[in-house]
């Protein structure tokens, strides 16, 4: 055991879980109706506590077991053999299982941007907990737990390159979500504003700060490597943040506050893949073009293909993932057969498995809430809590 690594996955472990609370619930939150804004608290904040039970029951052996090439096998439930001497490289196996959990945490949860303000809780829970431990878990295990898509497997020697999560987090909860868009119909209401721009702004600064850990942590060691992950990841959240707010600028005359956070979560989704294989010059160009192109990704999928992925979670982070993936290979940190190879083949196995999962749920308990519920808001409709009391 490393003192130095174990001190800074424990400090990046925190900074990750801070990513969902309260960074990500506060960015959604403050993007949907007010009558809504609990129901994202809720949906994000139940999210993280499902997901931590079901991660030390199920979906850390599942993703790091010691299967077989496809599956991680179930020895590892409920940590069975790990104690605290245990160890993951140089760290201690229960520090990697509490990191590793994080992830597992803001994945699913980065789906609820596709289904605020219409969808059923119910629905939320279960698909929730089945996506992330019939989907997530498996992709971790097939590029990060030494599955068939890591160094050696059906690729060759040198296999998919993905430092913090482009295609397991990002492109697998994207597309997830463009699915469920799809399925549950656009919203009644589309065009009411952001409830609140500050709470949009103060969560995206807290993503920013907590992606330090997301990026730099997957490093698993307190030395050079993390430092330059972490600064790169920092270059490219700046640089996204200027593009979008430009690109803005000119398409529609002002550059807005939301906007300019947003490029901030596309600069920084797209970092994240290659953020162990690149220099600071390379995350200015990622995060140059990723400013850009998220945002002409929202036009064309609410505009054009007019999908109501509400808070665009495929636009910003599947885009934003895929392309930070691609970008690996074409900085020649990666091949180009592995890169492409494993997005189509995560893609096609999350497309399957999240339909499948989506028909089994609704089954089971409502995909969608009623009219009425709908256009009365979730918060009180559903939760009997409203966010804001304005004769107290």
């Amino acid at each position: 055991m490393n003192g130095a690594d174990t001190a800074w996955i424990i400090v990046a472990t925190a900074l990750v879980l801070f990513m969902t609370l309260p960074g990500l619930a506060l960015f959604y939150g403050g993007l949907v109706r007010a009558r809504n804004v609990l129901s994202v608290f809720m949906h994000c904040y139940a999210i993280a506590c499902l997901m931590s039970v079901l991660w030390l029951a199920f979906g850390y052996s599942i993703a790091f077991g010691d299967g077989n090439a496809i599956w991680g096998g179930l020895g590892k439930s409920f940590l069975n053999g790990v104690t605290a001497e245990s160890l993951a490289g140089t760290l201690p196996e229960i520090l990697f299982f509490a990191f590793q959990m994080t992830f597992a945490i803001i994945t699913p949860a980065l789906i609820v941007g596709a289904y605020v303000e219409r969808v059923g809780f119910g629905f939320v829970l279960l698909f929730s907990a089945l996506w992330m431990l019939l989907c997530y878990a498996p992709v971790v295990h097939w590029i990060w737990g030494g599955g068939f898509l890591s160094d050696g497997g059906i690729f060759g020697e040198v296999g998919v390159k993905d430092f913090a999560g482009g295609i397991v987090v990002h492109e697998t909860a994207g597309l997830a979500a463009l699915l469920i868009a799809v399925f549950l119909g656009p919203r009644k209401n589309q065009t009411t504003p952001p409830h609140n721009p500050g709470f949009v702004m103060i969560g995206a600064a807290m993503l920013w700060v907590g992606w330090f850990g997301f990026n730099g942590g997957s490093q698993l060691a307190a030395d050079g490597g993390a430092a330059m992950a972490l600064t790169v990841t920092h270059i490219s959240a700046a640089t996204a943040s200027l593009t979008w707010a430009l690109w803005e600028k000119i398409k529609f005359g002002k550059a807005s506050l939301v906007g300019i956070v947003t490029g901030t979560i596309a600069g920084l989704a797209s970092i994240t893949p290659a953020s162990g294989f690149v220099g600071p010059i390379e995350a200015l160009i990622i995060g140059a073009i990723a400013g850009v192109l998220c945002q002409e990704a929202v036009v064309l999928i609410r505009n054009r293909l007019k999908i109501d992925d509400t808070l665009d979670v495929f636009a910003v982070h599947g885009v934003g993932g895929i392309f930070g993936t691609i970008m690996i290979a074409v900085f020649g940190a990666g091949t180009w057969t592995a890169q492409l190879g494993g997005l189509a083949v995560v893609g096609v196995f999350t497309l399957v498995v999240t339909v499948a999962l989506i028909y089994i749920v609704k089954a089971i308990t409502p995909l969608r809430v009623d009219l009425e519920t709908e256009t009365n808001g979730l918060d009180l409709s559903v939760h009997g809590e409203r966010a804001y009391d304005m004769s107290s």
